[in-house]
């Protein structure tokens, strides 16, 4: 926001020795002057041709006012450093910033401003008879006094920006953990916070659990994903995504081109008030992710993988029911273990059909019936009852997704 010092205008130029009259004729001719910078601005900088009343004109009048004062005061006495005229001129920059325009219209009527100034007062002084040497020095006050109050401004503004876009930031923070907190939530209360963090509510949302980054030096760079709210302070970081099936949503390769290679769990989409359950579900996911149950790479989209979420919700309980269910498997050894479980998952998943079994497992049928009748022998009449069967699909299920997946 820095604004560069003109060409030819030094930092600390040598004291000029100005007639005592000049700042007496120009202050006396400061009202007429100010009233020309003013409408020429108004003319020439279309962010200012507002209606000449109110509090904004005064505004303006006051700006422009000050700004000559300084000039004059600087031929009066080079040694004052217009501290009071930069402060003002700090808050009109901090007011333009928070008015929501632009510095380049700032800086544009400050520039059309001291344009219009200098000619006018240029003529005075040559009205009085200054040499050519005094004029352009003149001249060269004029240009820094119009860099003093711009750089002012300049900070003014870039301080109100900050600290808007610091609030902004810190809104949306509270806004998240709102959203992620779990418990019921009120829907006034987070449509107001949505309002303050001007985050439009959106119909449903999913939560982007995501894995430690591959390359340190980008763990702390928010990801690209448009009205996303996102901590990348938490553990693991986390992005709330609004409308996750929409065009701008998480379906897309953009997406996953955004995400640099870090592997990345994808929550459900659930509505704004159980956003919680959706960040439950996808820090599940990538922990499965890390301990190979779940592939390690890529992006694991949790609406693919339910079961194995369901499978993994309560691991005390499911380890359990591994050890009743598979029990009768103690008996053999591991390889014959392995074969013998990998061929009754399926065939309690193919109907019992030994055909679509050897197909599956790509085996000869012969090979099928020779393992069924172990199976038989050791799981007995248990292996024809529902309810069990239930159990030992869930069991041997459990037990597939033990082997690290790549």
């Amino acid at each position: 926001m820095a604004v560069p010092t003109p060409h030819g205008v030094p930092d600390h130029p040598t004291a000029p020795q100005f007639p005592p009259e000049l700042a007496k004729v120009l202050r006396a001719d400061l009202a007429a002057v100010a009233d020309e910078v003013e409408e020429e601005v108004r003319r020439q900088v279309p962010e200012y041709a507002r209606p000449a009343d109110g509090t904004y004109r005064q505004n303006l009048r006051s700006g422009v006012v000050q700004a000559l004062t300084l000039f004059v005061d600087h031929i009066a006495d080079p040694r004052d450093d217009g501290g009071a005229i930069a402060a003002t001129y700090y808050e009109l920059g901090r007011g333009e910033a928070l008015e929501g325009r632009s510095l380049d219209a700032l800086q544009s009527a400050l520039r059309v401003g001291g344009m219009c100034a200098w000619r006018r007062m240029g003529r005075t002084a040559e009205e009085l008879g200054l040499d050519s040497t005094l004029v352009a020095v003149l001249g060269e006050l004029a240009f820094r006094t119009v860099h003093e109050v711009a750089q002012a401004a300049a900070s003014g503004y870039a301080e109100a920006r900050l600290r808007s876009s610091d609030e902004l930031e810190r809104r949306r923070g509270r806004l998240l953990d709102l959203l992620l907190e779990d418990g019921p939530l009120a829907p006034a209360a987070v449509q107001d916070l949505a309002h303050g963090a001007r985050w439009p509510v959106p119909r449903t949302v999913a939560v982007v659990a995501l894995a430690a980054a591959p390359d340190r030096r980008e763990e702390d760079r928010p990801l690209a994903a448009a009205g996303a709210l996102v901590d990348m302070g938490s553990r693991p970081p986390r992005m709330l995504v609004p409308d996750p099936d929409g065009s701008g949503g998480i379906g897309g390769r953009a997406f996953t081109l955004a995400l640099r290679g870090r592997p990345a769990a994808i929550g459900p989409a659930v509505a704004v008030t159980e956003a919680a359950q959706s960040l439950r579900l996808a820090t599940r996911a990538l922990g499965l992710m890390g301990r190979g149950v779940l592939p390690r790479e890529g992006v694991v989209r949790c609406d693919e993988h339910l079961s194995t979420l369901l499978l993994y919700g309560d691991e005390p309980l499911l380890e359990r029911l591994r050890a009743r269910a598979l029990a009768p498997l103690d008996t053999v050894s591991a390889a014959q273990r392995d074969r013998l479980a990998e061929t009754l998952l399926a065939w309690l998943l193919s109907g019992s059909n030994v055909p679509d079994v050897a197909a599956r497992l790509h085996i000869h049928p012969q090979t099928v019936r020779y393992r069924l009748r172990q199976l038989e022998k050791l799981f007995g009449d248990a292996l024809h009852d529902p309810a069990t069967r239930l159990d030992l699909i869930l069991a041997l299920r459990a037990e597939s997704l033990h082997t690290p997946q790549n």
